[in-house]
């Protein structure tokens, strides 16, 4: 969806634009996103534009989409749906930002376009969390690991470490020098 910013300053100053899309943007995401889309259903997006104050744009929707994320991990393909409302404004001089709270999402339109389309599919991209788990693997299978490597909780951290902690022979006699040092 693209909206020119003059059409909605002259035709919907006094009524709102309603809008109930289903977009198609996997191949924009997959394209942009690579590392981080594995899978995107048709998004749903439903919502309204109005024109407030002196000009400026409010877009209010709400988008619903199935995604697939690798997991954090073991990279094993993990679905998660998202279902969130997100409001942009939109202006078209960098000064009219200082109009808004610091926590709004601002957007200066230099080329008079709308392209709601990147909106929706960056703010998909923010719903993706830092650490997402399979079903298997919140329910505690085995870490994955290969050959001289394995991935470790952070409880067994230290146990790990301190069965590979090994000592260089040629310094282990150093240790008489402070024998003081053995307790810490």
């Amino acid at each position: 969806m693209k909206w020119s910013l003059t059409e909605l300053r002259k035709n919907h100053r006094s009524e709102p634009l309603q809008f109930d899309q289903t977009l198609e943007l996997k191949a924009d995401l997959m394209e942009r996103y690579g590392d981080e889309v594995l899978d995107l259903s048709p998004v749903q997006v439903k919502g309204l534009v109005s024109v407030i104050g002196e000009g400026d744009v409010v877009v209010v929707a709400q988008v619903k989409a199935d995604l697939t994320v690798p997991s954090s991990r073991s990279l094993a393909p993990v679905d998660l749906p998202v279902d969130f409302k997100m409001t942009e404004y939109y202006v078209s001089d960098p000064a009219a930002t200082q109009r808004f709270e610091k926590t709004d999402v601002v957007m200066v339109i230099t080329d008079d376009v709308i392209d709601f389309d990147k909106a929706v599919g960056d703010n998909i991209i923010l719903q993706i969390p830092m650490h997402i788990l399979s079903d298997a693997e919140k329910q505690g299978a085995a870490m994955p690991e290969g050959q001289d490597w394995q991935v470790v909780k952070e409880a067994d951290l230290a146990k790990v470490e301190a069965e590979h902690q090994t000592v260089d022979p040629r310094l282990a006699k150093l240790k008489d020098f402070f024998p003081d040092q053995d307790d810490k």
